[in-house]
């Protein structure tokens, strides 16, 4: 059973940041890209962050660009998204997801197979 697993998620202040973790089990973590979502209530999903199953390729919505890092430790499968100066509109349940992909990055919520159950980051102001 394939299984990714958030944390790190909490509440803080603008400004200040958080570092989210997702460790992954049941799959060959070293052929899955990972991509990092959010979703407000209400709203459709958004892909944040993805690293390529390398770690050598990364890619980052505008909105985040220069604030977040998304790094991975491919020998303990585990991914990280460093955020920093975190501003209110953050505030989201945060996912991380696994898509079968040896080469390349792929932005697209759908072709992810694998789900996490998601961390809340709430940024007050």
């Amino acid at each position: 059973e394939v299984r990714l697993v958030e944390s790190g998620g909490g509440l803080v202040q603008a400004g200040e940041s958080l570092r989210l973790s997702c460790v992954a089990s049941g799959l060959t973590f070293t052929d899955y890209q990972i991509g990092w979502f959010r979703q407000v209530s209400g709203e459709d999903r958004e892909g944040v962050a993805f690293i390529d199953a390398s770690g050598g390729n990364t890619h980052y919505v505008d909105s985040v660009k220069g604030r977040f890092a998304v790094s991975r430790d491919n020998t303990k499968n585990l991914v990280y998204l460093q955020m920093n100066n975190l501003k209110p509109e953050d505030t989201a349940i945060y996912y991380c997801a696994a898509y079968f992909l040896q080469q390349g990055i792929a932005t697209q919520a759908r072709l992810y197979e694998y789900w996490g159950r998601g961390t809340q980051v709430t940024v007050s102001s």
